[in-house]
């Protein structure tokens, strides 16, 4: 059995809790999120596959 997690909803789950927790930190973390999320549109993940 093989169980298949992408990075990028990985990310927005984390990117989630982290405003749930933290509201005062929204802009910082959504920088953040859109940030990794171009990189990984750019660059691709490559070897970054989790199974």
């Amino acid at each position: 059995m093989n169980i298949h997690v992408g990075l990028t909803p990985l990310i927005s789950l984390v990117a989630g809790i982290l405003i749930l927790l933290m509201p005062k930190l929204l802009n910082f973390i959504v920088a953040i999120y859109l940030i990794t999320i171009g990189l990984i549109g750019i660059f691709g993940t490559g070897a970054l596959h989790f199974k």
